[in-house]
């Protein structure tokens, strides 16, 4: 859906990256100043790079070398800010219609607009009697009634509070479901990235250092020191096969086995996304007995990621499931692991919180 490849230099400040994505969300990850905004600026126009190609759906919006630059009004991009950037002295109505204003013919009907986003009781408020989570909402129908071919979002949940997040959160899940229009999405929030995003473009100092669908990228280990150490690990895809009301556990099916994790709001048949951490996982060479622990898995260890210190990431197959556990390098030695020997994988169903699952 979208090819960038530009050189962007302000200040001390450079951007030589390169990357493609497909539909559905791709995130733009790393730590402030990795240029993730830099390079949503590029595509919608609002900065000029130096040299380069950007092209969405095969439509050149900037060729250096064939003289193409497509002024920002006629690039089709939604642009959803960190704050809503509303009109003031307009409804939220109007404000969503001065959306369609570029765009008369768009094909989203504004009723449907507003029912994805839930803003039917809000449509006569100005934007001073709005929460900052509504606002953003109307900031996201604005964009999507502007007929984008590809919706830019950036960092929409940094001026937000915990509540105001998991709103808008859910909505942008609604949209990424039942809507066909790619987004790529800035955060340096892991949680949110392995929640929505299907693919990931991983950015250090104006540079792509990886690049691919999200459950392939967190198993690399060297991608671990942009990611964070503390947030490596692997991204399961399962099926929620039951709800057990009595003890508040989810059960969740994939190829390794059943998951059990508390608190799961999500219906029997759905799929969902689960980020286990490497540290939240460990391991033993024969099925243990008398734990709290509740997921157990068969296991083999195929590799081990190079890192310094006393830790260590040994990376696993459960049933073509890769998994990784993060444990001392003393554990290791004990337990004679290499590539190779069976284990049995730990993972307390209290490690899994709201934050680390997500709708697949």
């Amino acid at each position: 859906m979208l090819e960038f490849a530009a050189r962007y230099a302000a200040g001390a400040f450079a951007l030589d990256a390169a990357f493609k994505t497909g539909p559905g969300i791709t995130a733009l990850f790393g730590r402030s100043g990795a240029g993730k905004s830099t390079v949503l600026a590029l595509i919608a126009g609002l900065a000029r790079a130096q040299s380069g190609r950007i092209a969405v759906d095969q439509r050149l919006l900037y060729d250096s070398a064939a003289g193409i630059d497509v002024p920002p009004h006629r690039r089709r991009i939604g642009y959803v800010f960190q704050e809503g950037r509303l009109l003031p002295h307009l409804t939220v109505r109007q404000n969503l219609l001065y959306g369609r204003f570029f765009f008369p013919n768009g094909r989203l009907p504004l009723a449907q607009a507003v029912a994805l986003l839930g803003l039917e009781e809000l449509l006569d408020r100005r934007p001073a009697k709005l929460s900052g989570g509504e606002k953003q909402r109307v900031a996201i129908g604005r964009a999507l009634l502007s007929d984008p071919a590809i919706l830019l979002l950036d960092e929409p949940l940094a001026s937000l509070d915990a509540p105001r997040k998991a709103e808008i959160l859910y909505y942008i899940e609604r949209l990424r479901d039942e809507l066909t229009v790619p987004m790529v999405y800035v955060s340096h929030s892991l949680d949110e990235v392995v929640r929505l995003a299907d693919s990931i473009v991983v950015l250090s100092e104006g540079r792509v250092v990886g690049s691919g669908a999200m459950r392939e990228m967190m198993g690399r280990a060297e991608l671990r020191p942009y990611l964070g150490h503390h947030e490596g690990g692997a991204v399961i895809e399962a099926r929620v096969v039951h709800q057990d009301l009595q003890s508040g556990l989810a059960h969740l099916e994939f190829g390794g086995g059943v998951f059990e994790i508390p608190d799961l709001e999500a219906l029997v048949g759905e799929r969902i996304r689960v980020h286990v951490r490497a540290r939240d996982v460990s391991l033993a060479l024969a099925r243990p007995a008398g734990l709290s622990i509740r997921n157990i898995f068969a296991a083999t260890v195929v590799s081990f990621a190079a890192d310094e210190g006393p830790s260590l990431d040994v990376e696993l197959d459960i049933a073509g499931t890769p998994l990784t556990a993060r444990i001392t390098r003393k554990s290791a030695t004990e337990l004679g692991l290499r590539s190779g020997v069976p284990v049995f994988a730990l993972v307390k169903s209290v490690s899994i919180d709201r934050r680390s699952v997500g709708y697949a």
